[in-house]
């Protein structure tokens, strides 16, 4: 893949990962007193929540800020791929650009794109390493990568020598809830008629909502959401 045609929104990577952390933190700290104050019992552990009604996680995951995932797979090797939201934008791709075995990708550049009729979507690869694997399942049939993008529809395979550092980088549990919370928030502040979403009865967005923007709100969804310029 040729990542260094897309230029990647860095610093506001790392904005968008300080301002979860801190208020991850500010929540630990507060939790507690208002515990106390009101006499909440703090709930049960359990499963990480799901995010919103809109976008589903998947537990044991960790997220880039820009819609990709990684998966720790056999000794160095990590699992890829798109995850929710960016299936429900595109709904039925009709195809991805995917590196080939052998290639190098780079965390928080661009490792691949997903082409929905006349839409290109390049996104951010959440590691970096040597792709050693690529699912010829979803090159063959792609919407399997937005039918079932947590589990068939992965996309590469890396061998990331660092692997333990690079998940470190990304997001997971309540932390990737808080954001993908605060992602849908920041999708329903963008025109309902174009994302097909009915907010007054409590619609969701329609499959494939993104192919409905114009040219114009296409760009600045992928320049927004999935951090490319």
């Amino acid at each position: 893949m040729q990542g260094d045609l897309f230029a990647t929104k860095g610093l506001e990577y790392l904005v968008v990962v300080g301002y979860m952390l801190l208020l991850v933190a500010m929540l630990t700290l507060v939790k507690p007193r208002l515990e106390r104050r009101f006499q909440v019992k703090a709930p049960k552990r359990g499963p990480v929540p799901r995010p919103s009604p809109w976008f589903s996680l998947a537990e044991g995951y960790h997220f880039h800020p820009g819609h990709s995932w990684a998966s720790a797979a056999d000794g160095d090797v990590v699992t890829v791929g798109l995850d929710d939201f960016a299936a429900q934008l595109v709904g039925a791709p009709d195809g991805f650009e995917l590196p080939a075995v052998g290639d190098r990708v780079r965390q928080g550049e661009c490792g691949w794109a997903v082409q929905a009729g006349d839409r290109t979507l390049p996104m951010i690869s959440p590691v970096e390493g040597t792709v050693v694997a690529v699912n010829q399942a979803v090159l063959d049939e792609p919407r399997r990568a937005a039918e079932d993008p947590y589990g068939e529809g992965w996309l590469l395979k890396v061998r990331s020598p660092n692997r333990r550092a690079a998940l470190r980088n990304l997001l997971s549990g309540e932390l990737a809830a808080v954001w993908m919370r605060h992602t849908a928030e920041r999708l329903r502040q963008l025109p309902a008629a174009e994302l097909g979403v009915v907010m007054a009865d409590g619609g969701m967005p329609a499959r494939g909502f993104g192919l409905a923007l114009a040219p114009e709100e296409w760009e600045a969804v992928v320049s927004e959401f999935f951090l490319i310029g």
